[in-house]
């Protein structure tokens, strides 16, 4: 990479992610110029595009439209090919994140638009649609794009494991490499020990029934037998909040939880984060993992857990649950309100363990900055 060159990246994004992540990373590199392209995902209707000139916004522009389900992948690729094709510079490099936005980098390479094109992957799903057709399609697509691509990138290495086995696509064939999920390790300010709500657990993220939520509402009742003044804080949404604050109303507890909703501000949600003393990751297992995201992919609440100094009470589902708990900054446990509320107790109760945790959870989230990470995928592209 050259700071004198341009790059774009194309991306569905909801909330700050690897896309960002990367569109930072170049920006503080002073990279020529980014062209960064954000396209909407679910309830969010607003595609917008913005063009940085040596690390200043030289340019933006959105555009807010009406849904109309999966024919939105495809308005959203004319989007993205008017956008870039009205633009008289010629791209070093296209970086798609996903397939279905890697394609589009693949026919401006075609055209002489861009030199080099990045399939940039943070998750693979075996089934990732319903529809059989739509299934098949999509992964064809996939196929093309591995097979095509200067470069794949992999947030975690079971990503290149699915492939081959789901997809037949070699794993060493073609030129795939893990770049993981990071965090901005250095700005997060980083609570002290003392300063901490010491009998807090935290949940970050998207409220979906896989994200197991709900078992740690089922394990509150054993938890405030031995911990009286517990409190469980939830930030962010979605379409299961409404069951979680159901179930917690059925259980009783409703005063020892607190659904805060989304929190966009990152230096206020790490400062959220921060105050608690340990954090969930609940994921829910599937017997076969056709159809789980997390299995296959590296989660960010993670990174953003240990950045915090936050240890981690997980199922075994993400590929790095083991790394996590033999680093001592985390604790596996089983999709059950038994297992969670001991750990929960255990670990509160236990100030030394869990002082050394958070130490644990501060050293390996080092890491994990972006810039590193970023700089060993360029380094070797």
């Amino acid at each position: 990479m050259k700071v004198s060159e341009s790059i774009v990246i194309v991306s569905h994004t909801m909330l700050y992610g690897a896309a960002h992540a990367l569109r930072d990373y170049l920006l503080k590199k002073r990279v020529h110029t980014v062209f960064f392209i954000s396209l909407p995902f679910y309830e969010q209707r607003i595609a917008s595009a913005t063009s940085y000139k040596k690390g200043i916004i030289d340019k933006e522009v959105s555009v807010r439209r009406a849904s109309f389900g999966v024919i939105d992948y495809l308005i959203d690729a004319l989007q993205v090919i008017l956008w870039i094709y009205r633009r008289k510079d010629k791209f070093a490099l296209f970086v798609g994140i996903n397939p279905m936005n890697c394609i589009i980098g693949l026919f401006f390479r075609k055209i002489g638009k861009t030199k080099k094109v990045i399939f940039y992957a943070i998750d693979f799903t075996p089934k990732r649609f319903e529809n059989s057709l739509l299934n098949h399609l999509y992964h064809k697509l996939e196929v093309y794009c591995v097979i095509h691509s200067d470069e794949v990138w992999n947030v975690s290495p079971r990503i290149a494991k699915g492939r081959e086995k789901f997809l037949k696509l070699p794993e060493n064939k073609y030129p795939q490499k893990v770049v993981p999920i990071g965090v901005w390790n250095e700005t997060i300010k980083k609570t002290p020990f003392n300063k901490i709500k010491r009998h807090q657990l935290v949940f970050l993220g998207h409220l979906l029934k896989k994200q197991g939520v709900q078992i740690v509402l089922e394990a509150i009742p054993f938890i405030i037998q031995q911990i009286p003044d517990f409190k469980f804080v939830i930030l962010g949404g979605g379409e299961y909040q409404k069951d979680l604050q159901n179930l917690s109303k059925e259980l009783q507890i409703e005063k020892y939880v607190e659904f805060k909703g989304w929190v966009k501000d990152r230096e206020k949600m790490n400062l959220l984060l921060g105050e608690n003393a340990a954090a969930v990751a609940m994921y829910m297992s599937e017997e076969d993992n056709l159809s789980n995201f997390t299995y296959y992919a590296d989660p960010t609440k993670i990174k953003d857990y240990l950045a915090n100094g936050l240890p981690v009470i997980l199922t075994d589902v993400p590929y790095n649950a083991g790394q996590i708990q033999s680093k001592k900054c985390g604790i596996i446990v089983s999709y059950s309100k038994d297992e969670v509320a001991r750990a929960v107790v255990n670990l509160m109760k236990d100030t030394e363990k869990l002082k050394n945790f958070r130490l644990n959870a501060l050293e390996i989230a080092k890491e994990f900055e972006w810039s590193n990470i970023f700089d060993r995928a360029f380094g070797r592209l």
